[in-house]
C-alpha cells in the first residue's frame, strides 16, 4: 500500500478521477492533492462538480470502461441485478441530473443496489456532496492499491 503523494501530475490524477476535468486541473497545481481533494471539490461550482461526477462510469456499466473501472466493477452480478442497477441509475440521473457515484470497495452489486435505493431519497444538495466525497474515496483507494 502506498501513502498519499505530495504531488501528482494531471495525467496521474486524470487516471484516478476517470478524466481530465477542472477538478483534476486544480488538484495538479497543489500539494497533497488527494488529501485536499474534498476541500477543493467544495470550492467548485455546480457545473464543475457535475463534470467531475460525469467523468466516472455508472455502477454496473459494462462497455467503455477504463481498465481500473472494469476491474472494480467486476463480474459478480447476474443479469437481473445489472438490469435493476441500470433502471435505478436512470431513475437517479433523472431525479438529480448527475451520475450516481459510490465507492464500491469490493462490495457485491446487490449491496450497491441497497445504497442506491437509499440515496435516491436524499435531497439534491446532500447527494451532490455525497457523490463528490465518494469520488475522492475512489481516487484515494486507487492510488493506495496501485
Amino acid at each position: 500500500m502506498r501513502e498519499l503523494p505530495r504531488k501528482l501530475t494531471t495525467h496521474e490524477l486524470a487516471e484516478l478521477f476517470e478524466g481530465r476535468t477542472h477538478l483534476v486541473e486544480l488538484l495538479a497545481e497543489i500539494d497533497d492533492p488527494l488529501g485536499r481533494a474534498e476541500e477543493v471539490l467544495m470550492t467548485l461550482g455546480h457545473k464543475d462538480k457535475l463534470e467531475a461526477l460525469s467523468a466516472h462510469p455508472a455502477v454496473g456499466q459494462r462497455a467503455g470502461l477504463s481498465t481500473r473501472s472494469a476491474a472494480e466493477q467486476g463480474d459478480d452480478a447476474d443479469q437481473e441485478v445489472l438490469d435493476e442497477l441500470a433502471r435505478l441509475n436512470a431513475e437517479y440521473e433523472e431525479r438529480f441530473g448527475f451520475r450516481f457515484v459510490v465507492f464500491v470497495n469490493r462490495r457485491p452489486k446487490p449491496e450497491i443496489l441497497d445504497v442506491l435505493r437509499e440515496r435516491i431519497g436524499r435531497t439534491p444538495e446532500e447527494e451532490l456532496d455525497s457523490g463528490c466525497r465518494e469520488l475522492v474515496a475512489i481516487a484515494r483507494d486507487r492510488w493506495i492499491r496501485t
